[in-house]
C-alpha cells in the first residue's frame, strides 16, 4: 500500500474517544498510514503522553488563531453565516431541535443584532424550503477561509483531513483551507444527535461516516448530501462498550463508591443543561431514595454533567447546589467526571471504566434522554427519562430555557420514546410509578432495548472502529491512483 499521511482533527474530548479509544487510529497505523492528530494546544502534551505511539504526531490546532480569525474578519457577517448553517436545515427532516437550537441563539443576540433577528428568521424560513438558498449559504462560506494551518499543509502534505464534524465546530477553518488546497476532506458524527441538531456543513466535505442508516436518512433529508458521500460505519466510540473492555466488576465498583451492596443502584446523569436545570430531577430522585418512598431500598449515584465544571456560571452554582443538597444523604453519592485537561472539557473519556461500570451495574438508569440511554442500552439496563419543569426554567435573566417535556419530540428523543426502549417520567409520582415497576421487572422492555441499539449503532459486534478505518483506507486508496 502507498504510504498515506493524515490529518485528524479532534477538538473535543468526544473526538479523543472515538480516534484513540478506539481501533480507528491504531488500524490505520497498521496499515502505513502516518497520522497527525490535531487536538486543544493545551491538552497537547497530554494526549502526546497518554496516548504516543509510533506513527503518531500530535500537534496543536491553534485555536487561539480560529477565535481571533473570527473576531477580527467580519465577525457580525461570519456571526450570521454560522446561524444560518446551525438552524437552516430542510424541513423534510423533524426540526424541533433545530428550532431549539434557534431560540437559543436569538435570545444571545444583543443591540442592532436583535433588530437583525426578524429578517435572518425569515432566510431561514426560505433555506428550510429551498435547496437552492441553503447550497448559497454553504457556498458562501468558503469566503472566509483563514491561511491558519498553511505551514502544517507543506511541512505534512497530507493527503487527506479527517474532522469529527463537517465544520460545525473551529474545524471548520482547517478543512476550508484543507478544500482549497484540493485535499480530500472527510467527516465523521461522533454524536448521536449531531446531524439533527446542527445542520449545513460549514466547509466543503468530501464524503462524511456516520452510525446508522437513520444518521445517513437525516444527513441526505436534512443537509443535502448525496448517498454516495455517506458511509454506515456504525460507532467506534462504543467499541468498547460491546467488548466489555472497560467494565468493572460489579463489587470493585460498590467498593470504589461505598455503596451498599444489599440495596438497588439508581444512577442519574445530568444532561440537556443547556436549555434547562437538573436540580428538580436531582431533588425528586434523591427524595424517593433518602425517604425509602421506594418499593424496595435503594442508594443513587448521581453523574455530573461537564458543563457543570464550567467557573462562574449558573452550572458551576448548580452543581455546588446539589453537592450542598445531598451532604447529609448517606445513600446519595456524587459522581464527577474526569478531564484530560486544557480546553477539551469532561468529555475526555478518562473516565470511561467509571462511566462504564455505572451504567452496567444500575438496577435503573435515569438521565434527560441524554445519548447516555443508547449507551445503557447496550448495557441492557432498564432506562427512565426524567423530565420534571419548574416554572421559568433557569429563572436567570437574559438565560434561554426550554421545558423539558418539549424535547421529547427532538428527533432522537422521539426515537427513544418510540422504540418503546425506556420510560419518561414528567413528575415525582410517574418517576416513583416507573422506577417501581423496574425494579420488580427488570428484564422489561429489554427486546424493545436491543432493537434500539441495532437500528441506532448498526454494528454490534466491537466492530466498527475497524470498519470505519478500513472505509477511510478505502479513500487513500481511491484517491492515489
Amino acid at each position: 500500500m502507498t504510504k498515506h499521511k493524515i490529518f485528524i482533527s479532534a477538538d473535543h474530548g468526544l473526538a479523543l474517544v472515538y480516534f484513540l479509544q478506539s481501533d480507528l487510529i491504531p488500524t490505520l497505523l497498521a496499515n502505513g498510514v502516518e497520522v497527525i492528530l490535531l487536538t486543544d494546544d493545551q491538552a497537547r502534551e497530554v494526549v502526546k503522553t497518554r496516548f504516543g505511539q509510533p506513527g503518531l504526531v500530535v500537534d496543536g490546532l491553534r485555536l487561539d488563531l480560529c477565535h481571533q480569525y473570527a473576531n477580527t474578519k467580519r465577525m457580525s457577517f461570519q456571526n450570521w453565516l454560522y446561524y444560518l448553517r446551525w438552524v437552516g436545515g430542510s424541513n423534510r427532516i423533524n426540526t424541533s431541535a433545530l428550532d431549539g437550537n434557534m431560540g437559543m441563539l436569538e435570545n444571545g443576540l444583543k443591540g442592532r443584532s436583535r433588530l437583525m433577528a426578524p429578517f435572518f428568521r425569515s432566510l431561514v424560513w426560505l433555506m428550510r424550503r429551498s435547496r437552492f438558498t441553503r447550497r448559497i449559504v454553504v457556498n458562501y462560506q468558503r469566503r472566509f477561509t483563514p491561511t491558519i494551518y498553511s505551514d502544517l499543509f507543506e511541512k505534512h502534505q497530507p493527503d487527506m483531513v479527517i474532522a469529527s464534524t463537517p465544520g460545525w465546530r473551529w474545524d471548520r477553518y482547517l478543512l476550508r483551507e484543507a478544500a482549497a488546497r484540493r485535499i480530500q476532506t472527510v467527516s465523521v458524527i461522533v454524536g448521536w444527535d449531531n446531524p439533527s441538531s446542527y445542520s449545513l456543513p460549514g466547509a466543503p466535505v468530501d464524503k462524511i461516516t456516520c452510525w446508522s442508516k437513520i444518521q445517513k436518512e437525516e444527513l441526505i433529508l436534512g443537509s443535502d448530501w448525496k448517498p454516495e458521500q455517506v458511509n454506515i460505519g456504525g460507532i467506534p466510540s462504543y467499541d468498547g462498550y460491546f467488548r466489555k473492555t472497560w467494565l468493572m466488576s460489579r463489587a470493585e465498583y460498590f467498593k470504589l463508591h461505598a455503596l451498599d451492596p444489599e440495596r438497588k443502584l439508581l444512577s442519574y446523569a445530568c444532561s440537556f443543561e443547556t436549555f434547562s436545570p437538573n436540580f428538580p430531577n436531582i431533588a425528586a430522585i434523591a427524595e424517593l431514595v433518602n425517604n425509602d418512598e421506594l418499593g424496595q431500598p435503594c442508594q443513587l449515584l448521581i453523574r455530573l454533567h461537564p458543563n457543570h465544571f464550567r467557573p462562574d456560571t449558573r452550572f458551576e452554582q448548580e452543581a455546588n447546589q446539589v453537592r450542598e443538597y445531598i451532604r447529609n444523604m448517606p445513600n446519595v453519592h456524587l459522581v464527577e467526571p474526569v478531564s484530560l485537561g486544557g480546553g477539551l472539557g469532561y468529555y475526555s473519556g478518562e473516565d470511561v471504566e467509571e462511566k462504564t461500570s455505572m451504567m452496567a451495574h444500575s438496577d435503573v438508569f435515569l438521565t434527560v434522554y441524554s445519548t447516555m440511554v443508547v449507551e445503557t442500552a447496550i448495557h441492557d439496563r432498564p432506562i427512565v427519562s426524567v423530565c420534571i419543569d419548574v416554572p421559568g426554567g433557569w429563572n436567570t435573566p437574559g438565560v434561554y430555557s426550554l421545558p423539558l417535556r418539549i424535547i421529547g419530540e427532538w428527533p432522537t428523543h422521539q426515537r427513544f420514546r418510540q422504540a418503546g426502549a425506556g420510560r419518561v417520567a414528567l413528575s415525582k409520582e410517574e418517576l416513583r410509578t416507573h422506577i417501581n415497576y423496574y425494579l420488580q421487572n427488570p428484564e422489561a422492555d429489554g427486546e424493545a432495548r436491543r432493537r434500539f441499539v441495532q437500528e441506532e449503532c448498526t454494528y454490534t459486534d466491537g466492530s466498527a472502529g475497524r470498519r470505519t478505518a478500513a472505509y477511510l483506507i478505502s479513500l487513500l486508496e481511491e484517491g492515489s491512483k
